[in-house]
């Protein structure tokens, strides 16, 4: 019996200690950000479609039109890299051009988090204020 209530204490002292890690972080869902005092929304759907609102302009998704071509944006996250990586592939659907915005973004609270976007076609290695956003989730 003695040897069973110390192994419980044990157990529960180990998992008092474990810190949540990055897995169990979800960028699914609607962000808010602020570019220039203007709010902007990015919203990641659990079917890999993604979507940025910005002065009353929604692009992305399934279907919208860029330099009036059909197109569709998705995105790839990969929780495993420090700083987590994200991609916005967008593919045109008569040329199939396909495209990427190379992004980095990492955790501030449970709500929060900061991305910073590759406008250059690399990714970005730090966060800097130029590219740089806070995003806060609503939903």
């Amino acid at each position: 019996m003695k040897k069973i209530i110390i192994l419980l204490i044990i157990t529960l002292s180990l998992t008092s200690f474990t810190k949540y890690s990055e897995s169990d972080f979800s960028i699914i869902g609607k962000w808010k950000g602020e570019d220039k005092k203007e709010a902007a929304y990015l919203i990641f759907k659990k079917n890999g479609y993604a979507y940025f609102k910005y002065q009353g302009q929604t692009l992305g998704g399934k279907k919208f039109l860029i330099n009036e071509e059909k197109a569709t944006m998705t995105y790839e996250v990969d929780y495993s890299k420090k700083p987590i990586e994200i991609d916005f592939i967008v593919k045109t659907k008569a040329s199939g051009e396909m495209s990427r915005l190379l992004c980095i973004a990492e955790k501030i609270e449970k709500n929060t988090i900061k991305l910073q976007f590759g406008f250059n076609g690399k990714r970005p290695t730090e966060f800097n204020d130029k590219d740089g956003v806070i995003f806060k989730k609503v939903k």
